[in-house]
């Protein structure tokens, strides 16, 4: 019964997120109606940099680059060890939800919904079983 309802809501869920996405009207973004915020960077300052970037050699922008992802990789180290000082959700409060929901605690433990989420909701509709150790691996395999 339980699985039948989780089924029955999800496929609730999908069908309205379908039919507003696909009835809403097109965003028409341009540089009238984009609100700068306080983090975005001057334009000024980006356009020379992208041009100091096009005039490098090839080997000085391959090891621009390989700096780059070396910062990318430890902003994310970082953004993943952090998650247990309080700003994100425990991992025995997230094991518990992933036992009851485990696209649930997949979409907590990621941050918001994405491909993983789409894959652990489609095993989990399958199969409860399948889903809740894909939610377990994800959860558990990042530490």
């Amino acid at each position: 019964m339980r699985k039948i309802l989780f089924i029955l809501s999800a496929a609730i869920v999908l069908q309205i997120t379908t039919s507003q996405s696909l009835s809403a009207t097109p965003i028409l973004v341009t540089k009238s109606n984009i609100v700068p915020s306080k983090n975005d960077p001057d334009p000024a300052k980006v356009k020379a940099a992208v041009e100091q970037f096009k005039s490098l050699s090839h080997h000085e922008k391959k090891m621009k680059l390989k700096e780059i992802n070396k910062q990318v990789r430890d902003f994310k180290k970082e953004k993943r060890g952090g998650r247990d000082d309080g700003s994100g959700v425990s991992q025995l409060l997230l094991i518990i939800i992933a036992i009851l929901l485990p696209p649930l605690a997949v979409a907590l433990h990621e941050g918001g919904i994405n491909s993983r989420f789409w894959i652990d909701l489609l095993l989990t509709l399958l199969f409860y079983l399948p889903g809740l150790i894909y939610a377990l691996v994800i959860i558990l395999g990042d530490n």
